[in-house]
């Protein structure tokens, strides 16, 4: 993981930048470059073109003494600088033995000969997270592309001479572009094209419900088992996919929330950190003790849970608390960081700002997390009022479409300020395409009328018969936790570090944001205007930060509750009044429900 600023200008035709400008231009890209340096704090390279500079600053997980970015093509005119991993690149580098000198060992590398072998159409055969700016000097060319899921964070924006320039985060190119996007994620753009525009790599035939209605079924109408071998299909495939996310020449760790997500991560990778995957299994790991980390005020929900399972696993566990008053201070730092005023993400991302903050003064530099799993798998509290499996499904494609805007943006950013990488095994491409082809009723949160199916230890609610949600993760993994944890219901990470860390919140915000300011939030900030005073008082702090409209645009506004898109608002008529994020909001589901 790390951090790039690239500036293209192709509008000279063959006439190259002139020298002066060049100049010019390079200390600016430098400069840039350096608002980005929490990213990358280990090494900081430059390339100058004729009509290109990049600027690269590295975080080395691996190959930490030889990788540096950005990288040379073995002939001298492919520049690359990428952030992120690339975790089948041992397999990919089989095919280019004879063909191509590779430099270094660094995983992001295979991407050159993969583009000098077939041009733009590689990136599908990538199995990892990443976002690069590819730099073709012979036929002054570039091509930018983005992961899947948009793990990576990405944007691209245009100065007032009409150069193109893409950066790892907005703070880059704020004060410098006069027009400022995300960049898509899922998609890859090649100035050699007619039309040069984001084109879409990424398409799966999940994304219709058409096509998964009718795949085999793990259970029957009442949530018996009728076939294991669905459920063994998504326990390998999700220890497949922490297993190749273990690369690492640096220590790495565990986030671990005492939710079942980060549980099963934890233990998953608990059951691999003895050897080094990069040996086949046959070299001792370097590190050969896992270390796990949870956060949350003295005595929450998350803490008491993740120490339950750190004891069972057998991780090296430690607790951080944070004190209200503490992450309060903090919330312009994140909102700096993580680039949104967004209100549950930055709810969620004060506290794993704080967390990363002590990982990194430990030595850890990468850290696994189970984010994906709940837009998966329906893990959110409101999927239970889901009126069918049609509905069910079309969320989930919707949630997934809209990670990029929230939780990975948070899971990155919020790590990444400190210099930590995050992995995310649930949202590895092969076990997404696993996980969204089970058939939609067996994810739903279905009633079974059998009291003795519906008991407790089979993940039923004794009251209501309604089968717990992300019921089918669970089955596949409650062999490796304890009872308490497998059938713990879903807390999000902003309530379980302490309910009150959000009723602090919103009590603060009421009062320093006066009924005459926010009556008068439309003429402040016509562009998303805030719904309720918690969010206008984000903005304010993201405002001053980031004064541009486009900077403004770029953030998501959507009404919601406990998670939700606005679509899924038409599942139950109390929620549309509703617009708040909790799972607690969801009555009648939630133990704690307001």
């Amino acid at each position: 993981m790390c951090g790039f600023v690239g500036a293209f200008d192709l509008s000279c035709g063959s006439e190259p930048i002139a020298q002066g400008l060049k100049e010019e231009l390079r200390t600016q890209i430098l400069n840039m470059s350096k608002k980005i340096r929490h990213r990358g704090p280990d090494w900081s390279g430059v390339y100058t073109g004729k009509n290109a500079i990049l600027s690269h600053e590295r975080l080395s997980i691996v190959d930490p003494l030889s990788g540096k970015q950005p990288l040379v093509s073995d002939d001298n005119t492919i520049i690359l600088a990428a952030n992120g991993e690339i975790y089948n690149h041992k397999e990919l580098r089989q095919e280019f033995k004879g063909k191509y000198q590779f430099k270094t060992g660094s995983d992001c590398e295979v991407i050159i000969p993969l583009y000098k072998e077939y041009g733009v159409n590689f990136i599908e055969k990538l199995s990892g997270i990443f976002a690069f700016a590819l730099y073709d000097s012979k036929n002054d060319t570039y091509l930018i592309a983005r992961d899947q899921i948009g793990v990576i964070p990405l944007y691209q924006g245009w100065d007032k001479s009409g150069r193109y320039y893409v950066a790892s985060e907005l703070k880059a190119l704020e004060g410098e572009c006069v027009t400022i996007q995300e960049f898509p994620n899922g998609c890859y753009l090649y100035s050699g094209d007619k039309d040069p525009k984001p084109v879409r790599w990424y398409s799966r035939s999940w994304e219709s419900y058409q096509n998964v209605k009718d795949n085999p079924r793990a259970t029957d109408e009442k949530g018996v088992i009728i076939n294991p071998e669905v459920i063994q299909k998504v326990k390998t495939a999700l220890e497949n996919a922490v297993r190749s996310q273990l690369m690492s020449d640096v220590p790495y760790g565990v986030l671990l929330s005492g939710g079942l997500d980060s549980s099963i991560i934890a233990a998953i990778t608990q059951k691999f950190s003895g050897k080094r995957v990069e040996s086949d299994s046959k070299e001792n790991a370097w590190w050969p003790r896992l270390h796990s980390f949870a956060v949350g005020l003295e005595g929450s929900p998350d803490l008491l849970a993740a120490q339950k399972a750190a004891d069972y696993i057998g991780t090296v566990h430690h607790e951080v608390h944070f004190t209200i008053q503490e992450a309060l201070d903090a919330l312009p730092d994140v909102i700096y960081h993580i680039e949104t005023y967004d209100i549950t993400t930055v709810r969620a991302s004060t506290p794993m700002y704080l967390l990363a903050r002590v990982i990194k003064s430990m030595g850890i530099k990468m850290v696994l997390s189970g984010e994906g799993s709940d837009e998966l798998f329906g893990g959110y509290l409101y999927f239970h009022k889901a009126p069918d499996a049609k509905e069910f499904h079309e969320e989930l494609v919707r949630k997934m479409s809209k990670l990029h805007l929230y939780d990975c943006l948070r899971a990155n950013k919020s790590l990444m300020a400190w210099g930590v990488e995050g992995r995310v095994p649930f949202l590895d491409k092969e076990f997404i395409d696993i996980a969204m082809n089970l058939n939609p009723s067996d994810k739903m949160n279905i009633k079974v009328g059998d009291s003795v199916l519906a008991s407790e230890k089979n993940g039923f609610d004794r009251n209501s018969h309604q089968r717990i949600e992300k019921w089918i993760l669970r089955k596949a993994f409650e062999d490796m936790l304890p009872e308490s944890i497998v059938w713990r219901q879903k807390e999000q990470f902003s309530d379980g570090v302490g309910y009150s860390w959000i009723d602090t919140l919103k009590k603060v915000t009421e009062e320093k944001i006066s009924d005459a300011e926010f009556a008068r939030r439309e003429d402040r900030f016509p562009i998303n205007p805030p719904k309720t005073k918690e969010e206008y008082f984000y903005r304010e702090i993201y405002s001053r930060l980031f004064p541009s409209d486009s900077a403004a645009k770029v953030v998501p506004h959507e009404a919601g509750v406990a998670c939700s898109t606005a679509k899924a608002l038409e599942w139950d008529a109390a929620w549309s009044k509703m617009d708040e994020p909790s799972g607690r909001a969801i009555s009648g589901v939630h133990n704690d429900a307001y």
